[in-house]
């Protein structure tokens, strides 16, 4: 097993990409915390996961919720292995109608939160230790009524380049994966069903593939980076988009 003996935190993981990942651990013999804060879907994810999970409610843009969460960690596991900074919103909205409280709570979930996330673990990140952010293809895509989403996912994989020149002493090994459309509860949740599904149909035009991708796609990439199959790998990005970046010109005419 890739995992065993490992440990390892996954923030957002009470579904979509997070409990796709937390399976795969799980799977591969890691001991997994998993947060989240909806406690239906915290506890699904506990019962589906068994023994080798434990699910706490947890916001982790909230600092005393931070604090619960990492002496909780402390107590329960004494050290991490991995770190899947997963937790993030991406709520949509144009120039014009974006206010600035919706654009301050993006960047504060997205982009603040996941800073502090990181900082709050690395006394218990053990050397030698892997630490993937979650990015998004909207960082480079242009879509247009996704700025402040854009920016935040941006400045994520900014942040994952930093970290990984300041923790290269440590050994701990820091990069993101860029994930493209893919098919999660995301879309519904921050807009209209309309709305969700008309951004995501003009994504998918440009897809090679022409269909969208799976959280386990994602999750895949992530148990990678956090196994010691990628130990030379380093402040990069693994991008899982089905070529809607990197091949536009194979799109189907």
């Amino acid at each position: 097993m890739r995992l065993e003996g490992k440990t390892a935190l996954i923030t957002g993981g009470n579904s979509g990409i997070g409990f796709a990942t937390a399976k795969r651990f799980v799977e591969e013999g890691a001991s997994v915390v998993l947060t989240g804060r909806d406690p239906t879907t915290l506890e699904r994810a506990q019962k589906e996961l068994g023994s080798n999970a434990t699910a706490i409610q947890a916001n982790v843009a909230d600092k005393a919720a931070r604090e619960r969460l990492f002496a909780s960690i402390s107590e329960k596991l004494g050290h991490l292995d991995i770190l899947f900074a997963n937790a993030g919103i991406a709520k949509q909205g144009s120039i014009a109608n974006t206010p600035e409280e919706l654009f301050d709570e993006i960047l504060k979930i997205n982009v603040t939160a996941v800073f502090l996330t990181v900082q709050a673990a690395l006394p218990l990140m053990r050397d030698g230790g892997s630490i993937i952010l979650n990015s998004s293809i909207a960082a480079t895509a242009g879509v247009a009524g996704s700025g402040a989403y854009a920016g935040s996912k941006a400045a994520v994989k900014a942040m994952a380049h930093s970290f990984a020149s300041e923790l290269a002493p440590r050994g701990i090994r820091v990069n993101s994966v860029v994930p493209g459309i893919i098919r999660t509860p995301i879309w519904g949740r921050n807009s209209t069903q309309e709305a969700g599904e008309a951004r995501a149909a003009k994504l998918l035009a440009r897809v090679p593939f022409k269909r969208f991708g799976e959280a386990k796609d994602i999750a895949n990439a992530v148990l990678f980076l956090a196994s010691d199959e990628s130990v030379y790998v380093h402040s990069t990005e693994i991008v899982v988009d089905g070529g809607l970046t990197g091949s536009p010109s194979a799109v189907p005419g």
